[in-house]
């Protein structure tokens, strides 16, 4: 196994000290916490293999299909198969095919144009990842009530922050709530 194919929390499996979970990766080496101690190991070396073969999803609440239609959708657009012209779901229609212009204030300094469907794209990636991490904060059973409150209070200002970008998207259901 190369230390390419390994990625923190991975769980595998060493002849010697048995099933480990990825902590930290080196350029050559893994941090491993075994049930014994935390060891460092040279995968490339050391007949290291993957513990299972399956790809789990925790703490993810959506039905599969969505799941599925998601992971797709995402593959389409980081191979930049997406048709051009293509309208962008959950984007109001008259953003559609727009252009953020981004003018700095020193005149020397080149102005940046951005589609509005990539902006789009990036605000509604913050908003679904604030949601998985509201989720890991009140699933996490070693965080306590009032820690769990506090972590909630700062991801309720985050939404607070982002409600400013809810003049881009089509549904209402879909914007950013002070409330989470």
């Amino acid at each position: 196994m190369t230390i390419e194919t390994l990625h923190i929390g991975m769980k595998v499996r060493h002849p010697q000290y048995g099933i480990g979970v990825v902590k930290s990766l080196t350029g050559q080496t893994a941090e491993i916490a075994f049930d014994d101690t935390q060891r460092t190991i040279a995968p490339a070396s050391s007949d290291l293999q993957p513990a299972e073969p399956t790809a789990t999803l925790s703490e993810l609440q959506m039905p599969l299909a969505k799941l599925i239609g998601d992971t797709a959708h995402a593959v389409v657009e980081v191979l930049g198969l997406e048709p051009p012209g293509a309208l962008i779901e959950g984007l109001g229609s008259r953003w559609q095919k727009g252009t953020l212009f981004m003018q700095p204030a020193d005149s020397s300094l080149s102005p940046k144009e951005i589609p509005l469907e990539t902006f789009f794209h990036k605000i509604v990636m913050i908003r679904n990842n604030l949601r998985v991490l509201e989720q890991k904060v009140n699933a996490n059973d070693k965080l306590g009530e009032a820690d769990k409150i506090e972590l909630q209070q700062y991801i309720t200002r985050c939404y607070g922050s982002l409600t400013t970008f809810n003049i881009l998207f089509k549904n209402k259901e879909d914007q950013f709530r002070t409330g989470g």
